[in-house]
């Protein structure tokens, strides 16, 4: 069985692009492996959230998360501050990371670029607290989206370093966990690119009906078919996608035959298909509330989820502390 580690950004919302794509996975994963999933909760502070945002972004998504079928009895669920180890492993791993190789990753440069008015050491030195993120569990494999990909090969250059340094193999080398065809790319509303929080393109699970009518109301589409059996542009087509994954087999057939016989009303469309999201993210919006609003529940999923992870945390930062001659007298 192997462990394996994901991290759960503590400012994102899920949308129906998360639910289908990685969280579905998730849930299945974690019946499958040793999992453990944790809110990023100190990666945020690169940005320097308000107090009172970054504790209800951290409330908001364990809501989701749990809503969307996490099991904290099943997976080790937790807050990143919540397992101080993780910070002694970064500052432990910051004495072996070289200035040079850290300001010339992707991510780093991405960002002084967006923010040249706040270019800080948290920012410089996160593939190192990544690093200490996933190798303070020995994880085997680690779900990571593209943007992510130069990160975790550093973590790998971490842990061999480490390795080689002190003359062990203490550290796996951690893999990239691949879902393949299982994992679901769900197309935006803008007609272009898959569906994402920072383009404004989604459906979030929380999103009130209201919302939804709105926003399918507003997707885009083109002019309609002029020809018979014509092929369909992108944005028509992204549209279509999300029918077939959320509407039932006779009403995308009903709407597929209307494209192809020119007779299609995208308004008649989008209002089924916005009617079809809803009667599905309903139930799971009102499951978020739920958790949302039960302090007591949450604050033993958090603690439970806490004494799990830093179980595991603890081993390996006394072994390491071992390996580099902290012993005890």
């Amino acid at each position: 069985m192997d462990t394996v580690l994901s991290g759960i950004r503590s400012t994102g919302n899920l949308h129906l692009g998360n639910y289908f794509g990685a969280v579905k996975n998730f849930v299945k994963m974690q019946h499958e492996n040793r999992c453990f999933f944790f809110v990023a909760d100190y990666h945020a502070l690169t940005t320097h959230p308000k107090p009172e945002n970054l504790h209800d972004n951290i409330k908001k998504v364990l809501s989701e998360y749990l809503a969307a079928g996490l099991d904290p009895e099943v997976a080790t669920l937790y807050i990143q501050s919540d397992v101080p180890e993780i910070i002694e492993l970064y500052l432990l791993l910051n004495m072996n990371a070289y200035v040079g190789e850290l300001e010339r990753t992707t991510t780093f440069k991405e960002k002084i670029r967006k923010q040249p008015e706040n270019v800080n050491a948290g920012l410089l030195t996160y593939p190192v607290l990544m690093c200490s993120d996933i190798i303070i569990h020995q994880a085997d494999k680690v779900p990571v989206g593209k943007d992510q990909e130069q990160n975790l090969e550093m973590a790998r250059k971490f842990a061999k370093r480490f390795n080689h340094m002190y003359g062990v193999e203490y550290f796996k080398l951690p893999e990239p966990y691949n879902f393949g065809d299982e994992l679901v790319k769900v197309p935006g509303l803008d007609g272009t690119g898959k569906m994402g929080k920072s383009d404004g393109n989604g459906i979030f699970l929380a999103d009130e009906p209201s919302v939804i009518r709105k926003k399918v109301m507003r997707a885009v589409t083109d002019a309609g078919p002029k020809e018979v059996n014509s092929t369909m542009p992108e944005p028509v087509a992204n549209l279509f996608y999300l029918l077939d994954l959320l509407s039932t087999p006779d009403t995308v057939e009903h709407f597929r035959s209307a494209y192809h016989d020119c007779s299609i009303r995208y308004g008649d469309l989008k209002k089924q298909l916005a009617e079809d999201i809803i009667n599905f993210t309903t139930p799971i919006r009102e499951r978020i509330n739920d958790i949302y609003n039960d302090s007591d529940y949450l604050r033993k999923v958090v603690n439970m989820g806490a004494e799990k992870a830093r179980a595991s945390a603890s081993k390996t930062l006394r072994e390491v502390r071992e390996i580099l001659g902290y012993r005890p007298f």
